[in-house]
């Protein structure tokens, strides 16, 4: 288990020189002796290269330095840190040795060299490097004037990667022009690090198996913990339990735990219809083989009949996962275990900022009757990969083809990177959705650069993204298919009848009958609806709204903040009526049993008591800032 140092953005592994391979505690399983410390960046989600993996890092270091004889052999780890895509420090013979970085705008991988790389690598390196004659001063950071250059091993490339000896000191560095000309230029090489060539010989080579016997004695403390924690829960209830089985490694592992610890369960596979091939594949043989019961829930061509209304999925607008996974989920759910299930599942707190603070017990906002466990939220992925090997746990074979993750083959989440093994394992495939993304750009007038470097992937784009926008020189798009826009005609001002009043008019492209709108605002309030004239009068407590087909709403209550809630619940609403997806997740949600899906939602006002519970499971609802322009009439 890695120790984790906030303070100095670090976290603190251990390597047996031995044995030549990670540990997941302080000391070896096998020999016995405690472990050299190394540090990684935060969060420390270290994880082993697999076979495509290991062959980029491989292909890598032959690009740079002819060969990469100082890792053959030899188990490689990865450590995701920040970046604008992909980035990977790589951690080989118990020291970070490099960061390899995702470039968007050459669609392929860059190295950076650290000076415990080039150490490593020095007597190995038949390209790119550098002798110096001397070097006065501080040398870290310090840019050398090719008149300095007493030899010059290449032929590189300006920006490729070097390797910088003077005297008795090996260095990291930089090439700031073609190795042609870097003996006539001034500042020709950047030195980034500096320091001496190793004082041990690196260690013996090693694979899977002396990783797993180095661990063995910590693989068996968390898997008796995990069963542990599993055994004490679902002993004392009566609900039946079910797991989680997205063809992924965390679920995986959390499977191994849950054999473990129960003999009665089924797997629950949420097939997306957008899921990789493999993955079905796998998840269906996997259940075959091991005799167990499963259950998938369907959700169709939910995503393609959705997608044109939504526009393209982003990280920070995922309606996908609630039409394509939460719908048939909670459909599965209430149909199979009607007095509900606990749910084992492979979350971790590693995986992400929104997960760092997940408990072992978790319950299921959208589904109320399904209670989660987080067996391994705290292990991290090392720790799941040793488990998955420690017990002999056949796994998704798209991860030797180095997916890092394994879920929708277009999800917004996935990397560049990524997206670039799926056009070489399904071009197909990669096509469709390119062209669909093509073709979105050109209706919203976007530019096809879009598409190209990724930046369909958010609504609102991150630092990151907008600065590589402006070294592109690309000016921001327009992230919606379909342009909705909500246009405040007469702001939050005073009546002359007393209280408060807000209009606005809300700007729909394409509009659906009017009645799944007046329907959808009995969730807010007592109706009164003409068809004819397609205007709905709302009572909602103490406020009254005005909803008209024009996509004109009028609201007044007692109080400047009870008006905004009350307008704000018939904007959520008019774009419910007019974009429901059919997803049924309100149907689940209502404790009333007050919904029911018909060509939209049809409300039973004697049963609705207007708590919002609908309106706050809705996929439209939730992103409703998302999905809305803000604009002044």
């Amino acid at each position: 288990m890695a120790i984790r140092d906030p303070r100095h953005g670090k976290a603190t592994f251990h390597w047996c020189d031995v044995c030549g391979t990670l540990l997941l505690s302080t000391s070896c399983g096998t020999c016995r002796r405690p472990g050299r410390p190394f540090d990684v960046s935060l969060p420390g989600d270290i994880r082993p290269a697999m076979r495509h993996g290991k062959e980029v890092v491989d292909e890598l270091f032959e690009r740079h330095f002819g060969n990469s004889a100082c890792i053959e052999g030899r188990m490689v780890f990865l450590n995701k840190v920040a970046g604008e895509d992909r980035s990977d420090e790589i951690v080989a013979d118990g020291m970070v040795i490099a960061t390899m970085r995702f470039d968007l705008r050459r669609n392929d991988f860059e190295l950076q060299l650290r000076q415990e790389g080039a150490a490593l690598l020095h007597k190995h390196a038949t390209k790119n490097l550098v002798k110096l004659e001397k070097a006065e001063g501080h040398l870290k950071g310090k840019k050398v004037d090719g008149k300095a250059i007493k030899e010059v091993t290449g032929p590189f490339q300006s920006g490729d990667p070097l390797i910088i000896l003077v005297g008795s000191l090996v260095c990291s560095g930089v090439a700031r022009v073609d190795s042609n000309n870097v003996q006539s230029t001034e500042g020709a090489i950047l030195i980034r690090d500096v320091g001496h060539a190793l004082s041990r010989p690196p260690g013996p080579a090693s694979e899977q198996r002396e990783f797993v016997a180095a661990n063995v004695d910590h693989l068996a403390t968390i898997e008796s913990k995990g069963v542990s924690d599993i055994k004490s829960f679902i002993g004392n209830k009566k609900k039946p339990v079910t797991i989680s089985f997205s063809g992924g490694k965390d679920s995986l592992a959390s499977y191994g735990l849950l054999k473990k610890a129960s003999k009665e369960f089924h797997l629950i596979f949420i097939d997306t219809g957008i899921e990789f091939p493999e993955t079905v594949s796998y998840v269906k043989k996997f259940a075959r083989e091991n005799q167990e019961k499963l259950m998938i829930a369907e959700a169709g061509n939910a995503f393609w009949e959705q997608v044109d209304q939504f526009g393209p999925p982003a990280k920070d607008f995922r309606w996908c996962c609630k039409v394509c996974k939460l719908g048939p989920v909670t459909d599965l759910i209430a149909e199979r275990f009607k007095d509900g299930t606990v749910t084992i599942e492979g979350n971790r707190a590693l995986e992400s900022f929104a997960r760092s603070s997940i408990g072992f017990v978790e319950t299921n906002p959208f589904v109320p009757n399904q209670t989660i466990l987080n067996p391994i939220k705290d292990w991290n992925a090392a720790e799941v990969w040793g488990y998955i090997w420690y017990r002999g746990l056949r796994y998704n074979p798209l991860y030797d083809e180095d997916f890092e993750r394994i879920g929708c083959y277009l999800c917004a989440s996935c990397l560049g990177s990524e997206w670039r093994e799926t056009a070489r394992l399904h071009p197909d495939m990669h096509r469709k959705w390119e062209r669909h993304l093509e073709q979105w750009a050109t209706r919203t007038g976007s530019p096809q650069e879009y598409v190209r470097y990724g930046f369909w992937r958010w609504k609102v784009l991150p630092p990151k993204m907008r600065l590589l926008a402006e070294e592109i020189g690309l000016s921001a798009p327009k992230m919606r298919t379909d342009r909705m826009e909500l246009r405040t005609t007469k702001g939050l001002s005073l009546c002359l009848t007393g209280g408060y009043s807000i209009e606005g008019v809300l700007s729909l492209p394409h509009r659906k009958d009017f009645v799944r709108v007046a329907e959808v605002l009995k969730c807010v309030g007592s109706v009164r609806h003409s068809p004819e004239f397609e205007i709905a009068l709302v009572k909602d407590k103490d406020c009254t709204l005005k909803v008209f087909g024009g996509g004109q709403i009028v609201a007044t209550g007692p109080t400047s903040e009870r008006t905004s809630k009350a307008f704000e619940r018939a904007v959520k609403s008019y774009l419910r009526g007019q974009l429901c997806t059919r997803c049924g997740i309100c149907v689940k949600q209502c404790r009333q049993k007050a919904i029911r899906i018909m060509d939209g939602p049809v409300i039973d006002e004697e049963r609705c008591n207007h708590c919002g519970r609908c309106e706050e499971a809705c996929v439209v609802a939730h992103y409703y800032d998302k999905l809305v322009t803000q604009g002044r009439g």
